[in-house]
């Protein structure tokens, strides 16, 4: 396994980085990467290195071309995401420099809080991919799947005791996933918070929490899924 290698990409003219680490071998597929609102943070770059470890070239997406500190991550984001064909082209840069990266490799996308909800809107968006994952991610979207659109496998990992995605936007993505005909899988975690794979979350926040088991149950459910839809292409 590789170390970490800074990648510049771009979204029409703002310069962006990813960080990418390949396996010990041919890969056995190339995977986005999509981080938390913080961008790339250790947790994210944890994820990215256990991918590699398991033979998967993994490439960690820029979500604005600098790195946020406190508060500001949050007005970043929110302008980001006020256009949703601003935010989707974003996200398929991300997708594209992959597929330069890893021409002949399948691709799929995962993503962790606003990377979950990342990933989310490149499956709404018809992405390519064989199976894209949210871990803790929002569902909400301002532009639901059309019928037939979404060609991704998806599968969703979610804290019940999520306060950021309420029940009733559970409801909403699930109706949603069935009009649009997708294949999609939901796990939910009971009593478990937002950001529960991140095994240092940030002091003082008790929106955020950690839980081992969910971490482990849903990385394991994901690396089973991508093995499967993987094994199709």
């Amino acid at each position: 396994m590789s170390e970490f290698e800074t990648v510049p990409y771009s979204d029409g003219d703002l310069a962006l980085t990813g960080h990418l680490i390949r396996p010990t071998g041919e890969p056995r597929g190339a995977i986005a990467v999509f981080p938390t609102i913080m961008n790339v943070t250790p947790a994210v770059e944890a994820k990215a290195r256990a991918l590699a470890e398991a033979g998967y070239l993994a490439f960690i997406a820029d979500f604005y071309g600098r790195t946020p500190e406190g508060p500001i991550a949050f007005e970043w984001a929110d302008a980001l995401r006020a256009d949703v064909g601003i935010w989707r082209a974003r996200l398929r840069a991300t997708l594209d420099t992959l597929d330069g990266l890893a021409p002949d490799s399948p691709k799929a996308a995962i993503g962790f809080c606003m990377g979950g909800q990342a990933v989310l809107e490149l499956a709404r968006d018809g992405a390519d991919l064989a199976i894209v994952a949210s871990f803790h991610g929002l569902l909400d979207t301002q532009t639901p799947a059309e019928r037939d659109a979404i060609k991704a496998r998806i599968l969703v990992c979610h804290g019940d005791a999520d306060p950021l995605v309420p029940r009733d936007h559970v409801l909403e993505f699930w109706q949603e996933m069935d009009r649009a005909g997708a294949d999609w899988h939901f796990h939910a975690y009971g009593g478990v918070k937002h950001g529960f794979t991140n095994p240092s979350p940030p002091p003082g926040n008790d929106v955020v929490a950690w839980d081992r088991s969910a971490d482990r149950q849903s990385w394991a459910a994901m690396l089973g899924l991508l093995e499967e839809s993987l094994e199709d292409r």
